[in-house]
């Protein structure tokens, strides 16, 4: 009786400690302290409206001191779970106190997610990805099996998977009454809720599972229904997904794991530096179902990006092309998907196929466009050319057309 006594204590300990953290309960009490409670309503007070910058120079002062204040309260630290019950409401406890907007104070640490459970296998994550694109370095893998619908066929079977998979393709297919168009805000919600609650084992294979041909390709890009929650009649600026985005608690906070997570490091011996790369997996689907949605761009490569162009981007242009090379140029996540990886099958390389010129016109577009990165990149004075060669395989597509 005595170890289930301190068993139990661990665990009544665990749950105070967790409480601690929780942004929901430490903004609970804060709200009941009567020392506390009105520096938060002040310090609301400041971050609506674009923050203190409108109320003046003595109630900058004030908000600069409610911070202070509350530095030193639960609040502070605290964090919430993605996915959780109440996250918006969580997540505006956050950035009320990490709003880098007051008195040009920035708070923002990392990102106001927990760390997730690592309670599944990393190594087996490595070899779903590792070794997606060494097969077709062989005649042997040019006949592998269909790996996303292997994928596909393991999410059914598990009871979870099935039935939120089965909701977000419902969500994203039905066509609303009044438009006859997919109610995307309804899709987005099915999506975040999929890959937020089910295993990152079935989530990754369907979304990274390994392809050599366009079939494969495809059916891995249509895993989020992309006619509804990532494609448009036109692409909008990256910017002004960004700012909407930013305007959100929630994708504002997947972005800043994104950031965190997925944040390159051409020093580091993996690319990231973090080192972590699970973390910046799972950081990339959680922005799946947001305004800056990923996905691949096509079923001819591994490029992924959201449904946005910088072409308008004006003075802002490098502003807007750094944000969009966090997906289209990030050694750290090109660790998991190898950029721009163009996707042959053996017929399209045979020369007496029907298709081959069209395919030898479609990767050509693809090796042209990489031939006028590399110009941008000289033209820049970015010092990273052999790296983005290696990274796109370059040499490959060389090889593969000449």
């Amino acid at each position: 009786s005595g170890g289930n006594t301190v068993c139990q204590q661990r665990k009544d300990l665990q749950v105070v400690l967790s409480a601690g953290r929780d942004c929901l309960v430490a903004g609970d009490s804060c709200s009941s302290d009567e020392t506390c409670s009105p520096r938060l309503r002040t310090l609301r007070q400041c971050v609506a409206g674009n923050g203190s910058m409108k109320l003046g120079p003595g109630a900058r002062s004030q908000c600069a001191n409610a911070v202070s204040a509350l530095l030193s309260s639960p609040l502070h630290g605290c964090q919430c779970k993605r996915g959780m019950k109440k996250e918006k409401n969580c997540l505006s406890i956050y950035w009320s106190l990490h709003q880098s907007v007051i008195h040009g104070l920035n708070l923002v640490e990392s990102y106001p997610y927990e760390a997730m459970e690592r309670d599944y296998d990393y190594v087996r994550l490595a070899s779903i990805t590792a070794g997606k694109y060494s097969d077709l370095d062989s005649e042997a893998g040019m006949a592998t099996v269909n790996r996303c619908l292997d994928a596909a066929k393991a999410c059914n079977v598990d009871d979870l998977c099935q039935k939120l998979r089965t909701e977000y393709v419902s969500a994203c297919i039905k066509p609303s009454a009044k438009s006859g168009l997919c109610n995307k805000a309804k899709c987005n919600k099915a999506l975040r809720r999929f890959f937020d609650r089910v295993p990152p084992d079935y989530t990754h294979e369907l979304l990274f599972c390994p392809c050599t041909d366009t079939a494969c390709a495809e059916r891995r890009r249509q895993t989020i229904v992309p006619g509804c929650s990532f494609e448009g009649s036109d692409k909008p600026s990256c910017l002004t997904q960004l700012r909407i985005c930013k305007a959100d608690y929630v994708c504002r906070s997947r972005l800043a794991q994104f950031q965190y997570d997925c944040q390159p490091a051409e020093s580091s011996a993996n690319g990231c530096k973090q080192g972590n790369y699970g973390a910046c997996l799972l950081a990339y689907t959680g922005l799946i179902g947001s305004s800056i949605t990923p996905n691949y761009v096509d079923n001819s490569t591994s490029c992924v990006a959201p449904w946005c162009s910088c072409s308008a981007s004006g003075n802002q242009r490098e502003e807007c092309s750094d944000f969009l090379e966090y997906f289209t140029d990030n050694v750290c996540l090109s660790e998991w998907l190898p950029m721009c990886r163009v996707v042959f099958t053996r017929h399209e390389m045979e020369e007496n196929s029907p298709r081959y010129y069209l395919n030898f016109w479609k990767h050509f577009e693809i090796l042209l466009f990489s031939l006028m990165n590399i110009f941008e990149r000289f033209r820049l004075g970015k010092n990273n050319i052999i790296l983005y060669l290696k990274k796109c395989y370059f040499y490959k597509v060389l090889f593969i057309m000449f």
